[in-house]
């Protein structure tokens, strides 16, 4: 029987195979040989498709970018489980490919990070707007909070997997995370407004004092 790895084009097998190398080993560190050995094809066939390694990132940030945006689309925050779920070394690859890409601020790191993030604020304004979701003081800052939020805890570090009893990230630790996350965004943290109030007070201070 044929892997699905064996049915993909050249093309696909190269960018899938430097997909993995540029988020386990970063884009200075990996090589193009790497990357063709990993695929199965010979090294000049990389350079014929891609023509340089600037190149080849610039297609795997195309691909892993579209991937994660038609996800964002199709399920939302309360199907992260789900989506996972229907394959997830591949969606774990790509996060990960991702924040690579945001530590080594490429230049494909803001590209990813705006459309991300633009996609979260267009979602939560639809939201906001036939009443599903509470309306917010900073609607682009809660955007940018749910990315991170997301990113963090799709790439969660393994002593945060050890401190729920698991000894890696995977379909049980989502399990575990996703009724209190959703019990968090629905129900909120604290039962009275007091916090707001002192920092809205604090802040409003602070912005006084600057003004002066």
């Amino acid at each position: 029987m044929c892997s699905a790895h064996s049915d993909l084009t050249a093309q696909a097998k190269i960018r899938d195979a430097a997909i993995a190398h540029f988020a386990r080993d970063g884009f200075q560190k990996t090589n193009l040989r790497a990357v063709a050995a990993t695929a199965g094809v010979s090294a000049g066939l990389v350079i014929h498709h891609f023509g340089s390694k600037e190149k080849l990132r610039s297609v795997c940030d195309d691909h892993v970018l579209g991937v994660l945006v038609r996800r964002s689309h199709e399920a939302g925050t309360a199907d992260l489980l789900r989506e996972f779920m229907s394959n997830p070394e591949e969606y774990h690859l790509h996060v990960r490919y991702m924040v690579r890409a945001i530590e080594e601020d490429t230049p494909a790191a803001g590209r990813l990070v705006d459309t991300l993030v633009a996609e979260s604020e267009s979602i939560l304004r639809a939201g906001m707007a036939e009443g599903s979701i509470r309306p917010y003081s900073d609607v682009r800052a809660l955007a940018v909070l749910t990315v991170l939020t997301s990113l963090a805890t799709l790439t969660m570090a393994p002593p945060l997997t050890r401190a729920l009893g698991f000894d890696g990230f995977g379909p049980e630790v989502l399990r575990r995370l996703a009724l209190p996350t959703l019990e968090l965004y629905t129900h909120g943290l604290y039962a009275d407004d007091a916090p707001l109030k002192a920092a809205r007070a604090a802040l409003e201070a602070s912005q006084e004092k600057r003004d002066e």
